[in-house]
């Protein structure tokens, strides 16, 4: 039993490895750095004095969605490196080999994980120049982490899921595109709920990214209590309980 352990570390972080270099020659790191910017000035820009009537700190409130659309452009990565991971024979190669079950899994989450968190600091610190600011101290700083964390594993999860059985990175990055762009802009990320028209308000207020957002604008302002954070992680064990038996079976025909 300690044997397969060790075997499955070793395998694990020799993965990870690979797929971590073959990201920095993609320049993929790049992205993950750079975007959270553009879209922190690209929304913050035009609209802080809008939100501001509202009676809204807007560099506050933006950006939990800033470090969830990056989250969200990781899945999207991770949707298409599986995809390519197919179509460039890397799966066949790994099948001929004895490889632990779930060591590629593993290791493909891993790297998303350390470009997630490239993104999540990317963000933070665009955001600080903004004026955003972690209000309750370390801890809650760690609990935002760990909340965009368990948000961009369950996605990556099934996005890694979608990647494998299309075997189509053009057409996975499509499929991923655009629920995350809809659900995005038709959240309560970007603007309060007043702000939408009363017949859509109820959909903008209680739907995942929505959720997401609030939790952790609350945990940020210091004021995060079990009602205000539970919304988020029942809808992070929801979309586990969908996705990964998808990546539990797309991992087998892998192998």
């Amino acid at each position: 039993r300690h044997r397969g352990a060790a075997l499955f570390l070793g395998q694990w972080f020799t993965l990870t490895e690979r797929i971590v270099r073959s990201m920095a020659v993609e320049r993929e790191f790049l992205p993950a750095i750079v975007v959270p910017g553009v879209f922190a000035l690209g929304f913050y820009l035009p609209l802080r004095g809008i939100v501001a009537d509202y009676g809204v700190d807007y560099a506050q409130f933006l950006m939990p969605i800033i470090v969830l659309q990056a989250m969200a452009f990781t899945a999207t990565a991770a949707a298409q490196r599986s995809a390519l991971e197919s179509v460039r024979g890397m799966t066949k190669r790994l099948r001929t080999m004895p490889i632990v079950r779930g060591a590629p899994l593993a290791a493909r989450l891993t790297a998303g994980a350390l470009r997630a968190t490239l993104s999540v600091l990317a963000s933070v610190a665009f955001g600080t120049l903004l004026g955003f600011r972690f209000h309750g101290g370390i801890g809650q700083a760690l609990a935002f982490y760990a909340l965009a964390m368990a948000f961009v594993l369950v996605l990556s999860l099934g996005a890694d899921a979608i990647g494998s059985l299309t075997r189509n990175p053009e057409a996975t990055a499509q499929a991923m595109f655009l629920p995350q762009l809809v659900l995005g802009l038709f959240s309560t990320g970007f603007v309060p709920e007043e702000a939408f028209p009363s017949w859509a308000q109820g959909f903008a207020r209680n739907q995942p990214i929505s959720h997401f957002a609030t939790a952790m604008r609350a945990i940020a302002d210091g004021t995060a209590t079990w009602s205000v954070v539970a919304p988020a992680l029942w809808w992070t064990v929801a979309i586990a309980v969908v996705v990964v038996p998808l990546a539990v079976r797309a991992e087998r025909r892998r192998s």
